[in-house]
């Protein structure tokens, strides 16, 4: 993570298993599946998830069959994670190799190129400038391969403002990239034209992107999980919305998957 999160990183973990966070990770989870699937008789492919956090999308991954490394700056997520861990079977568990650092540090510590699948969701946020982070992912990204970014949508960041009836910051939100997360952290939002540019810089050509808690952002902080029935519903809504117009422009976050520069050929094995 940048270093910004850490002063929220105890309310971040107190959350999880809330309502916002199941749709974020879920919805993620579905969108990035469709684009790194099961390779049947196959080796799995190399990924890197830059602040992984508690490790939601390495551990799904990992049980597909690819071989996942974890890279976060927080010692008590990177516990988490590994006490998770520990409950995966060994076929599971030894495809998992877990790194502390610095998220700008990933290509020093991990080696260029070394990856078909770079992860960064919920960490450009923290970075008063992207460019390094974008360079960063860029570099770890092999040619060909893939990089999925979870942003916030900073060209709707006035909607949670407004729908909670906050007008003097939604007013402000227009003309500004700044912010205050859930988490009581100052932040960054990021404009889907300036993201795609930005990346184009760094050789990351933006193939898709979705909306990411469209209908559930303003929820409580606690507000439980409802049940099986129900949030099947609540999700297949938000999946529906995440990736059709007009309703993805207006969503919490941007979930961006790009590919990086390959003259061979698409991205993928």
């Amino acid at each position: 993570m940048g270093s910004g999160f850490a002063a929220g990183e105890g309310a971040w973990r107190a959350r999880l298993g809330t309502l916002r966070q199941v749709v974020r990770q879920e919805l993620v989870w579905r969108q990035l599946s469709a684009h790194v699937p099961d390779s049947p008789g196959r080796p799995g492919r190399r990924v890197l998830d830059i602040g992984c956090g508690q490790g939601t999308q390495l551990l799904r991954l990992a049980r597909r069959g690819h071989a996942v490394t974890g890279l976060d700056s927080s010692q008590a997520l990177l516990a988490d994670l590994r006490q998770a861990l520990r409950a995966e079977p060994p076929e599971v568990s030894d495809r998992v190799r877990l790194v502390h650092g610095d998220a700008l540090s990933a290509p020093d510590l991990l080696g260029p190129g070394a990856f078909d699948v770079v992860l960064c969701h919920g960490v450009l946020m923290y970075f008063a400038d992207p460019a390094p982070m974008l360079a960063a992912i860029a570099a770890l990204t092999r040619p060909g391969g893939l990089a999925s970014l979870l942003v916030r949508n900073g060209d709707a960041l006035a909607m949670r403002p407004g729908l909670q009836g906050d007008w003097a910051a939604a007013a402000a939100a227009f003309d500004t990239a700044a912010y205050r997360n859930r988490i009581g952290v100052a932040a960054r939002a990021d404009r889907l034209a300036d993201l795609t540019a930005g990346l184009a810089g760094h050789g990351l050509a933006v193939r898709c992107w979705y909306g990411v808690r469209i209908f559930t952002d303003t929820a409580a902080d606690d507000a439980p999980v409802p049940g099986p029935a129900q949030l099947d519903l609540l999700l297949a809504c938000e999946e529906r919305a995440g990736r059709s117009d007009p309703y993805r422009a207006v969503a919490a976050l941007a979930h961006v998957i790009a590919e990086h520069a390959d003259e061979t050929g698409p991205a993928g094995r």
